[in-house]
Parts: C-alpha cells; structure tokens; sequence
C-alpha cells in the first residue's frame, strides 16, 4: 500500500511533473521531496514510496488510469492533456474530503469562521452528481482559467517570493516582463487580481489580473523580497473594484434613488461604508467618499434610470456623457 502521509500533495507534485516536466526515476524523487519540503521542512519520501505512487497511476482498476507507460526511462503522460482532476476520487481521497467536512462543521458557529456555512452547504450540494437534484445555483465564471495561477501565487506571498512575470494586455502586441513583488489578493466580480510592487517600473500598487493576459511567472531565487508599506485595507475601502488610475483623489459621492431602489443598494451595497442622510427628505439619498473610476461608473449604470448622481460635479458630467452616447444608440 502506498504511504498515505501527504498523498494527496505527492499525487497533485507528480501529475504535474507527467504533464510539464521530463525526468527519470532519480530526478523525480528529488524534485518531489523538494517540493514537499518546502511546505513540511525535514520531510520526505523514500524511493519504494515513490514507487508504489507511479503504481497508483497506472492502476486502472485502484488508480488513477494514467496513460503513463511502463519500461520507459523518462516518466510523463502520453496524452498531456490528461489530468488526475479529470479523474474520480480515490477511496483514501474521498476520505480526506468527508473528514475534513466533519472538521469543518464542528466550528460551523464560531464567529472567528462565520463564511464556513455557506462554504459547507455549497460543497455538500456539489456533490449530488444528478444536476436536477441541484438546490443550490451561484455565481461562478465557468470559462475562467485564471483559477489555476490562485495557489501559486497565494504560496508565492507567503514565502515572500519575488517573479519575474510575462504579460500580455489584449490591446499589446507584445508580452512584457518585469520583476513583481506579491503582496495580496483580491477578488472582484467572480475574478481574482494580485496586487504588489512592480520593481521595474517602481509602482507600489501595481494589479495584475489572473486570467489568459498573465502568460507565465518565474521565482527569481536570488532577488530580496521587498515587503508592502501600503495600508490594503484603507487602499480598498477607498475605491470600487480593483482599478486605482494614477494620482486620484478621494471625492465624496452623493446618489439620489428612484422607485425604492434605495432599499436594495442598502441590502447590497456596491460601497462598504457608504452612510445615509438624517433628513426626511433625503432618505433616497446615499453618500460615501471614493475615488472615480470605471467600476464605479458601471456599478452606479447598472441602476439604470433610477440613479441619480448629485455630486460631484465631475462624475454627473461623465455620467451624462454616457447617457448622451448610450441615446444615440437608440435614436437611430
């Protein structure tokens, strides 16, 4: 039987070893202990442990079916398109999952851990494999790739690692390099962006979305990693969604409401400390203080007609060039 301790992460190191790299048995062994060692210091597996793991792979009845062949000096799949994610979980596997379902709704209630209920029910209705008995439905981006670069660089910031990255914007024509510096993550509208200091062009704030733009990143093992002096929380609370366009000021935004539409902003607020007016006459009035940017302008355009901007001044005339240009599309 194959060693059970950190199977799992054994299993996802080699599965991405058979796609991506060309070693032999001895090159494999170093650079699955490598890895392990990086997340357990000291730890690591024995050649027969490595062994009974390949088996595992090819195992068609027990194992994962890999079209990995057998007598072949350079171990990878035949078929690169082929992935143990694609595969059914194994038994020791499914195990893992239902322990740590039991672990985790143990502490269900605890205030420190209040988002583990609607992560416990979303994951017990995933698992029903007949869709029609489906009685949960949410927001997910099913065509977005950008998922796989979330744990590499969340390892990334917490080894405090420095990437060489390769971008591509869709409007450039060719990629860019430059030395980056992770500091944190942050989801937005079903995507997820990195944020930290862009060494080459000495930008402290610099995003990067993870999606198809983002080509590849490398560690740079010799550069020194430089921490953050930006204030996250105050840089977020400050702006709607993720972009910060250069020099811009905090302003204080008022909007006016139509046909209760006030009521809903407040269950969902698209500002986190937006305040309301004690006036009687104003309770269709909202205000909060932010920078202007394009997601604030979408955000306060998906109310439609029944949002008014009152101040500032700047922002009620971008939204009348939008609502001029959106007219003529219909006067046609």
């Amino acid at each position: 039987m194959a060693n059970s301790k950190h199977a799992h992460i054994r299993y996802n190191i080699l599965d991405y070893c058979f796609r991506n790299k060309s070693y032999n048995f001895n090159d494999l062994l170093s650079y699955v202990n490598d890895k392990i060692a990086e997340i357990y210091p000291g730890e690591g597996i024995s050649t027969r442990t490595l062994r009974e793991d390949i088996k595992v792979f090819r195992n068609k009845d027990k194992g994962f079916a890999a079209p990995l062949p057998e007598n072949i000096r350079i171990l990878r799949y035949t078929n690169l398109d082929f992935s143990i994610a694609q595969k059914p979980l194994l038994d020791y596997e499914q195990y893992l999952i239902d322990a740590s379902q039991q672990l985790l709704e143990r502490f269900e209630n605890h205030p420190k851990y209040n988002k583990l209920s609607e992560a416990l029910i979303k994951f017990q209705d995933g698992e029903e494999e007949n869709d029609t008995s489906k009685i949960l439905f949410y927001d997910s981006n099913e065509e977005y790739k950008g998922i796989r670069f979330l744990k590499p660089l969340y390892l990334a910031i917490k080894k405090k690692q420095v990437l060489q990255i390769t971008f591509k914007g869709f409007q450039d024509e060719i990629a860019t390099t430059f030395e980056f510096h992770p500091h944190i993550l942050k989801q937005y509208n079903n995507r997820w962006f990195v944020f930290g200091l862009n060494n080459t062009s000495t930008i402290k704030e610099w995003s990067i979305p993870l999606d198809e733009r983002l080509i590849k990143f490398d560690v740079l093992e010799d550069a020194t990693y430089i921490e953050s002096e930006v204030d996250w929380d105050t840089f977020f609370r400050t702006m709607v969604g993720v972009v910060r366009p250069k020099n811009a000021k905090v302003v204080k935004v008022v909007l006016r409401f139509y046909n209760g539409r006030e009521n809903y902003f407040k269950t969902k607020p698209f500002h986190p400390d937006f305040e309301e007016f004690f006036e009687e006459d104003k309770q269709d009035q909202v205000w909060f203080e932010t920078i202007i940017n394009k997601e604030l302008v979408q955000q306060i355009l998906s109310y439609g007609q029944d949002v008014e901007v009152l101040a500032p001044k700047r922002l009620k005339e971008q939204m009348l060039e939008h609502a001029n240009s959106m007219s003529k599309y219909y006067n046609k």
